[in-house]
């Protein structure tokens, strides 16, 4: 089945404006898989460690969703951890941090409406909606 998530930037180091991404993603893909389809979205270098945690508000107490120490480990955990097992989250949401340093934070809900079956040729994940430009991973200007 395929779910619609929304992808909103809520945090980092040079974030400016709104971005908002809506995708459609196989509810059988991992977290990993996810990690890549929000750096496509928002066309970052993907050249950074990430997480992602559980949390009512993305400043709040996180439940993260790996516990390995090392970040081998970590990445090895995200790459088994599947969407489906995810979701729900009885109220609670979804955050992806990448970058510890610059701490780019994207809160991800899923979609109330029901996961719909794979239309033919589609290829999944797929961005369906881009609100506002994709944030400077790297601006060329001090702040």
């Amino acid at each position: 089945m395929i779910l619609t998530l929304t992808i909103e930037c809520v945090f980092g180091a040079y974030f400016r404006n709104e971005c908002v991404r809506v995708l459609e993603i196989d509810e059988r893909a991992s977290l990993y898989r996810l990690h890549k389809a929000i750096q496509s979205a928002v066309k970052f270098d993907d050249d950074h460690p990430f997480a992602f945690y559980i949390a009512n508000r993305w400043r709040g107490r996180k439940q993260w969703l790996a516990e390995s120490e090392s970040w081998e480990g970590q990445e090895a955990e995200f790459r088994r951890i599947r969407l489906k097992d995810v979701f729900p989250l009885g109220g609670k949401k979804l955050h992806y941090l990448f970058d510890f340093g610059d701490d780019w934070t994207f809160e991800v809900r899923r979609s109330r409406q029901r996961p719909k079956e794979p239309q033919a040729g589609v290829k999944y994940p797929r961005v369906i909606e881009r609100i506002g430009p994709d944030p400077e991973q790297y601006p060329d200007e001090d702040f």
